[in-house]
């Protein structure tokens, strides 16, 4: 019979916890655990805030691909996000996937209504190559979504998209920074991470700018990477950062987590959100 083990005690702090910063993600469900809802949350937790959710779309996704996806309607979405906003309340709210006009509209006037910084992820195709964004909602982005946002994190593929500029360098960065602009976000984050070379981003507000640049890291595991930068710069922003240094931050963590991917599945695996964990971890051991 095995001895029973104590666990040890903790002196009760002489005030309650104190609650964190609050950061709600509106996105899709990602049954594989890599990016969308579940990436968002796990990155919220290991930055020290409170993640909350709405879901918009439901997907059966794994390391392949995304086998299949359905969207919620527009007043679950709508009554999820009131019903944390109006008792919860929130610092930062961060978009994820918003496949249909419908939802990105709904969605642009519920943030329009909330007195938080936004972070827009204009999330259009997956990692695999899968389209998440209808055509037909592409202008809503533009027009309702995007005007709406304190700081856009399109990737360049996004951008074509959205904007029909097409970089081949980070000469272009600069331009595809402007037309994002156009459309009225504050600041936008040009996510380089397509090009060869460093992984570098491009962040501006028309006036001052950015250049952030990464070691890349020879590893195809990267699942979620722009789920978790985008909720990383929410989770940053809710803490009081000014956007510049949010950004900054939030490179540092998902450089991290990048560099920490793992294989899962018979494909592409997912970025290591808790990277930080394990790393304090390993230094305790030693």
């Amino acid at each position: 019979m095995s001895t029973p083990q104590s666990v040890p005690s903790r002196t009760p702090p002489d005030a309650p916890p104190r609650t964190p910063p609050r950061v709600l993600t509106v996105a899709g469900s990602d049954s594989g655990g890599g990016a969308g809802i579940q990436a968002d949350l796990k990155t919220m937790l290991a930055l020290g805030v409170h993640g909350m959710s709405v879901l918009t779309a439901v997907t059966a996704q794994n390391s392949l691909g995304v086998q299949g996806a359905w969207e919620l309607p527009v007043e679950a979405v709508r009554a999820q996000y009131r019903s944390v906003v109006d008792d919860i309340g929130v610092q930062a709210v961060k978009t994820g996937m918003l496949s249909s006009a419908e939802l990105v509209e709904a969605v642009a006037e519920l943030i329009g209504g909330t007195d938080a910084p936004a972070v827009v992820d204009p999330v259009g195709v997956s990692k695999h190559g899968d389209s998440l964004l209808a055509s037909s909602a592409l202008d809503s982005v533009r027009t309702k979504l995007l005007p709406v946002a304190t700081v856009a994190t399109p990737n360049l593929d996004e951008v074509a998209q959205l904007t029909g500029v097409t970089v081949e360098s980070e000469d272009g960065m600069r331009r595809a920074a402007e037309a994002v602009l156009s459309y009225g976000p504050a600041w936008a984050l040009i996510k380089g991470g397509h090009l060869s070379g460093d992984a570098v981003d491009y962040l501006t507000d028309g006036s001052d700018e950015l250049w952030l640049s990464a070691p890349r890291f020879d590893n195809r595991h990267t699942h979620g990477t722009g789920c978790t930068l985008a909720s990383a710069i929410a989770s940053e922003l809710a803490k009081g950062l000014s956007v510049p240094d949010a950004v900054v931050a939030a490179k540092e963590y998902v450089t991290g987590a990048i560099a920490a991917g793992f294989a899962l599945g018979a494909g592409i695996g997912p970025v290591h959100h808790g990277w930080r964990f394990t790393s304090e971890a390993g230094s305790d051991r030693e």
